[in-house]
């Protein structure tokens, strides 16, 4: 075993439990969207955060920007809100919960008092996976230095000629989503990960909700788009769907050791330079890398640099013992956990899942290119026939996940409820 591929197993194997309780972390990404259909206000909105520190609902500052403005709070709970790379995103970061109605709960009452404040400022938060005035927004990064190295480094597409970037480097500063970690165990998580890489086309189907006007690109998920022909993209197996089943544990870490390292740390100093895939990065005598100034820094690299690694697939192993799922736009409101009950329902059942896709109609027909049918299905016209193909698989998955919500014994399987039509099997 290489010295990066035994890293990277400490980094990712050793926090999972071997019969960990099903815990849910949510995290939810909104824009902050002046009414006035002008720039985000960005007074207003590092206002909100100080706001919130005095307005009864027990935060207080865990981080600051180089300006003493609050950029991230947290409560006793262990709830976080936060800018996310930009001052116009603003980000829910939920402690592990039991239920998905323990995190609306809460939501629901910081939603209200942040509302409460934006709209006396006519603004507010919305549910799209886009900002809608992104194109006159300051886009540049929360004054930090992981964001203004995060920025810097996509900015390096601009001097890439080999690859075809899209002209959008900022785009983390107006791109929005719905995320939820859930634990896995050793035994399950390469099939929890192989499992939901197969249902990407339903997902976009389900949960398309990042249009972008600004280019002709035939998708409901431009933030696709974003990712993949971006810095984050430079080796196709850091980001999005990916290409196969893992059959066992060593072939998915040396998919992982194909990834990318992007970002070390020198004397305090945040530094970015071009990916080098983590299975050769140790190996480099030296590397040009790039401080917040854009000077040029020599470094060697250390086994320690692997501590930064983190790759951007839709299903994630983090360093929480959990798989991150991270494919899902921002949903309007009243879809919010809709995605968080769909992953969770599916799962709780995740043997019948599996069983579910073993020869389903759906891959008979289309084959099994998980990424391309991705990108096929959350097109912005599809044809009655692939209509209904489609929607008669994700009308399966949500029996499938409504039935895991039922056994777990919450009533989550509501959440389901408005995506959920009766099961036509005629195909």
């Amino acid at each position: 075993m290489s010295t990066a591929i035994h890293l990277l197993k400490e980094k990712y194997l050793l926090p999972i439990q071997k019969k960990p309780e099903l815990y849910i972390g949510v995290e939810l990404e909104f824009p902050i969207v002046n009414l006035a259909q002008k720039a985000t206000d960005l007074a207003v909105a590092k206002g909100l955060l100080s706001y919130l520190i005095h307005s009864g609902l027990h935060f207080e500052a865990e981080e600051q920007d180089w300006e003493g403005n609050p950029i991230q709070v947290v409560n006793a709970n262990g709830d976080r809100i936060l800018f996310e790379v930009s001052y116009n995103t603003l980000e829910f970061a939920f402690a592990k919960a039991e239920s998905i109605q323990e995190v609306e709960a809460k939501f629901s009452i910081y939603l209200e008092v942040i509302q409460s404040y934006l709209r006396d400022r006519q603004h507010e938060l919305q549910g799209r996976g886009i900002h809608p005035f992104w194109n006159l927004n300051d886009n540049s990064a929360v004054r930090l230095p992981r964001y203004q190295m995060l920025l810097a480094f996509l900015a390096r597409s601009k001097q890439k000629k080999s690859f075809a970037f899209h002209t959008y480097p900022l785009y983390g500063s107006f791109i929005c989503g719905n995320q939820v970690q859930l634990d896995v165990s050793r035994d399950n998580y390469l099939n929890v990960i192989n499992a939901f890489n197969k249902i990407e086309a339903a997902k976009a189907y389900l949960f398309a909700n990042s249009e972008f006007p600004a280019e002709d690109w035939d998708t409901k998920i431009a933030r696709d788009i974003f990712w993949e022909a971006s810095m984050h993209g430079y080796f196709q197996e850091n980001v999005g769907v990916n290409e196969k089943d893992f059959q066992t544990e060593e072939e998915f870490f040396a998919n992982l050791a194909k990834t990318a390292v992007f970002t070390a740390e020198r004397k305090g100093k945040c530094l970015h330079f071009d990916p080098i895939r983590v299975d050769e990065y140790l190996g480099k005598d030296t590397i040009a890398a790039f401080d917040l100034k854009g000077q040029e820094v020599l470094i060697k690299p250390e086994q320690g640099d692997l501590f930064f690694h983190r790759s951007y697939q839709y299903q994630n192993l983090t360093k929480r013992g959990t798989v991150e799922f991270r494919s899902v736009c921002t949903q309007k409101f009243d879809n919010t956990f809709a995605p968080t009950a769909f992953h969770l329902g599916l799962i709780a059942n995740l043997k019948a899942f599996e069983q579910l896709l073993a020869d389903n109609d759906f891959f008979v027909k289309y084959g099994r290119d998980y990424k391309t049918l991705r990108r096929y299905f959350s097109r912005k016209q599809l044809s009655a026939q692939d209509h209904d193909y489609i929607n008669t698989f994700c009308q399966q998955l949500l029996e499938c996940s409504a039935q895991g919500l039922i056994k777990r014994g919450y009533g989550e399987e509501e959440y389901l409820k408005k995506y959920q039509k009766p099961l036509d099997n005629s195909l």
